[in-house]
């Protein structure tokens, strides 16, 4: 049998696979391997080191088929840095990159049709018709879009603690939650927010979603708009669905994991949509690269 080694790399973490024909042999989990422009060799350490860790783990070298769905490689030049990196490090005989979104459909669906919805630091709905054509709605990047992604989740969750110190806005234990989560006061805050990068202010996500499970109405009002952004994408596409045919729609990322206050409002506001049927199982994507693997040895 193929030793087959699948990666999801994201801008979270790293999750990595090890099989050999049907059977698992060991997983591994690092730092995020999203591809960031003019980083490609960090995303590349950062995939080689969980990679090797769970080769260790399964008592192998090196790998036959290795396959990387990989955040950031929308583009050639991208995508054929990174494989050339890997290639490089020879955990495998042969080296197969590509997009993130690409094995999420294929953990999803296979060949066959369907959305994925993703909110993540970012967010975005992919999709694929029955004849094969591929769709997209959103993953404009957090100036002309992301609606309903971590970073809009934090964004809105700084605002509210904003309006809420000033007298603007009702209070909020977001006040407390996100000083926490950020190890901030609120002058350091502000001063910090200036500054922040896309996926820093995505980070206070999960924070702002942990308030929402727990009553807090500010919280749970940013998250309710999170949903019905998010479900808005999964309609765009719905209409490029020829005829009458229920569409599948799943969900991945980090924000629509089965434990975030999100998926729920999200999985209901999608069974409502007409033509749409939601999927309820989690999606892990790795597991699309594996096929992705099993297909190409």
């Amino acid at each position: 049998m193929s030793v087959l080694i699948g990666v999801d790399a994201g801008g979270t973490k790293t999750a990595v696979i090890v099989v050999d024909g049907e059977r698992e042999l060991a997983r591994s989990v690092g730092a995020p391997g999203a591809v960031r422009a003019g980083r490609a060799l960090v995303a590349g350490s950062r995939i080689t080191i969980t990679v090797r860790r769970a080769l260790t783990d399964a008592g192998l070298l090196h790998g036959d088929v290795l396959v990387v769905g990989a955040a950031g490689v929308g583009r050639e030049p991208e995508r054929g840095e990174l494989r050339e990196i890997l290639r490089g490090e020879r955990l495998a005989e042969r080296v197969i990159v590509t997009g993130d979104l690409d094995i999420a459909l294929e953990a999803a669906f296979g060949e066959g049709p369907g959305v994925v919805l993703v909110s993540g630091t970012g967010s975005v709905a992919v999709g694929r018709t029955p004849d094969g054509r591929p769709h997209r709605a959103g993953g404009l990047g957090w100036q002309m879009g992301d609606e309903g992604s971590g970073y809009a989740i934090g964004r809105a969750a700084l605002l509210a603690v904003g309006r809420a110190h000033d007298g603007r806005g009702p209070a909020t234990g977001l006040t407390e939650t996100i000083a926490a989560a950020s190890g901030k006061d609120f002058d350091a805050l502000v001063r910090w927010s200036t500054s922040a990068e896309p996926g820093e202010v995505a980070a206070l996500a999960p924070a702002a979603l942990d308030a929402a499970a727990r009553g807090d109405a500010v919280a749970r009002a940013i998250v309710e708009s999170a949903a019905d952004d998010l479900t808005g994408l999964v309609r765009s596409l719905v209409e490029e669905f020829p005829g009458k045919a229920s569409v599948r729609v799943a969900l991945v990322g980090g924000n629509l994991e089965p434990d975030r206050a999100l998926r729920p409002l999200v999985l209901a506001r999608l069974g409502k949509v007409a033509r749409v049927t939601p999927v309820q199982a989690p999606l892990e994507p790795v597991l699309g690269a594996l096929a992705i693997a099993r297909r190409a040895g």
